[in-house]
């Protein structure tokens, strides 16, 4: 499997809105991946889960303005990771 396989999938799940619905109704990740492999696409959990981390480590030049200005009308947050909620002060 490559990298290639989870950006074809993501390329598709534009255009496909049944595999969107399937894949956004998905319990969790072992289900996600069953999904994709029905659809015909052979994605690791570990690829999937590298993919994860690189799109959200990541900010947009607007979300590092935002955040270097200070953006008013938001609520402090403390993180629970261990449910990934957030507790708004």
């Amino acid at each position: 499997m490559s990298e290639q396989q989870l950006t074809a999938l993501f390329t598709k799940l534009k255009d496909d809105a049944g595999l969107r619905e399937k894949l956004q109704g998905a319990a969790d990740l072992d289900a996600s991946l069953a999904i994709a492999k029905e659809a015909g696409f052979d994605v690791s959990k570990q690829e999937w889960l590298s993919y994860q981390a690189s799109q959200t480590s990541e900010l947009s030049d607007a979300e590092l303005e935002g955040m270097a200005g200070g953006i008013t009308g938001i609520k402090s947050c403390n993180w629970y990771t261990g449910l990934g909620q957030c507790v708004c002060a």
